[in-house]
């Protein structure tokens, strides 16, 4: 894995994280969550994507 591929993994995880916590405070819906879930598997297209996938 690349050090740029590495950095979008990170990058991912962290967007992820901010997501569950907008989520369990009630800020956005599970399906808002799953869309931008989606937007960031696109834009920061990890390799691990498929593990993240709840």
């Amino acid at each position: 894995m690349s050090r740029d591929q590495e950095a979008n993994e990170v990058k991912y995880k962290a967007a992820v994280k901010l997501l569950e916590i907008m989520l369990s405070k009630g800020l956005i819906t599970l399906a808002e969550y799953r869309k931008i879930d989606e937007l960031n598997r696109q834009t920061f297209t990890p390799e691990l994507a498929e593990v993240y996938v709840k």
